[in-house]
């Protein structure tokens, strides 16, 4: 594990001019201080089901109401949850620079909980806690009710089941939100790889379509990843930390915070 940064790069703060397109990709890593588990390792199991056995179309075929009560714990759980200073920080990114894509792979919603400023995109590639869809008509909706009571399943207008919008194991990502995600990163002058491990695909390829793009590449993380390598900066630690640090220095840069 890397130390905190403490110094951002001069070159790196004269990439992020007032003019610059910003691409964020985010991770488990940025809702970790918001209590968010991340279900690997010692949170992989939830009432000794297999956390990747629950999250599967197969498990909800053959027991939707147990699937439905894992997920009304899980919303139960990021609705106490509060967006922390990394999220507060794209948020305040988003101030001092002309655009910013917020590409995640988190569920939890926290990107939006404050609201998104104008200038500002979320793609959220692999669904959201917050958003049904029904298993005949397809239809999706808003749905920011805690989950259904044990053994109650939620039904759609047209009568079919309701299930999470929320890509599972063994589904491909949505066409429209891969697309959003390839043409904001290849549209960005600089890509933000925050809180990932960078392997789950298609996100992590993400960085190769930056780099081939002439963007440059700033991984925020605690660990080393595949992206490490990649990256033209590195900024090492706890991601409530790095991004934070990195607005103040884009303030220092440009002598103050904007007005």
């Amino acid at each position: 594990m890397h130390e905190p940064v403490h110094d951002v790069p001069a070159a790196l703060l004269a990439r992020l001019s007032p003019t610059c397109k910003v691409a964020v990709l985010t991770g488990a890593g940025i809702s970790a201080a918001s209590g968010v588990p991340t279900f690997r390792g010692s949170d992989g199991l939830w009432k000794n089901h297999p956390v990747q056995e629950l999250a599967t179309p197969e498990a909800f075929a053959r027991q939707p109401a147990v699937v439905w009560e894992w997920y009304g714990w899980r919303r139960d759980l990021v609705r106490e949850a509060r967006p922390n200073s990394a999220h507060l920080a794209l948020l305040e990114l988003a101030r001092r620079v002309a655009r910013v894509g917020i590409i995640t792979q988190n569920v939890d919603g926290l990107h939006q909980r404050h609201g998104l400023p104008h200038n500002a995109d979320l793609v959220e590639l692999h669904g959201s806690l917050w958003r049904v869809r029904c298993t005949r008509c397809g239809a999706e909706a808003v749905n920011l009710e805690p989950g259904p009571p044990p053994g109650v399943l939620p039904h759609c207008g047209c009568g079919g089941l309701q299930r999470p919008a929320i890509v599972w194991f063994g589904e491909p990502l949505s066409p429209s939100h891969v697309r959003a995600a390839g043409e904001w990163t290849a549209a960005a002058d600089v890509l933000l790889v925050v809180g990932t491990s960078a392997v789950v695909q298609p996100a992590a390829s993400l960085v190769q379509v930056a780099i081939e793009a002439g963007a440059a590449v700033v991984e925020l993380n605690t660990e080393t990843t595949p992206a490490s390598r990649l990256a033209d900066w590195v900024l090492a630690g706890p991601c409530q930390l790095t991004l934070p640090a990195l607005v103040h220095a884009i303030d220092h840069h440009r002598g103050g915070p904007p007005r």
